[in-house]
């Protein structure tokens, strides 16, 4: 009997761990490796766990489109100093990776900044920013 007891412990812990693991996913072969820049109006910023979402209207050549940019936690942004200075209506430059799709989504959490276009303060860096993609 304490075999069996046993085991099915075994199996709830297992069940119960493996929604974390589904939870948190990694984003290996859903971006492009190398940076690229947009610059749009804020439409609003998403401070949310676990992860803040910054969306912004991007036009090009006449037609306008919306950008969602995925960044880190809110509470992992707040500790590094992310200012409330990305309100809608601002006017901001980008540098991440987007969806290898073409769609008009980009990831901020690597190699990424969050600059303010009109007075070029930088509100959100990435510690790698700048460096090169990997190597595969």
């Amino acid at each position: 009997m304490k075999k069996i007891s046993f085991i099915g412990l075994c199996a709830a812990g297992a069940l119960v761990l493996s929604g974390a693991a589904w939870a948190h996913h990694g984003d290996a072969g859903r971006y492009i490796e190398e940076t690229v820049d947009i610059t749009g109006v804020v439409v609003e910023t998403q401070l949310i766990n676990p992860h803040s979402i910054l969306v912004i209207d991007v036009t090009d050549g006449g037609k306008t489109v919306r950008w969602q940019a995925e960044m880190g936690g809110a509470q992992q942004l707040i500790r590094s100093g992310w200012v409330n200075d990305v309100k809608p209506g601002v006017k901001v430059t980008l540098t991440g990776r987007r969806l290898k799709s073409g769609a008009p989504y980009m990831n901020l959490t690597e190699r990424a900044r969050v600059m303010l276009a009109d007075s070029g303060k930088v509100v959100l860096q990435t510690a790698n920013y700048g460096q090169p993609p990997p190597t595969q």
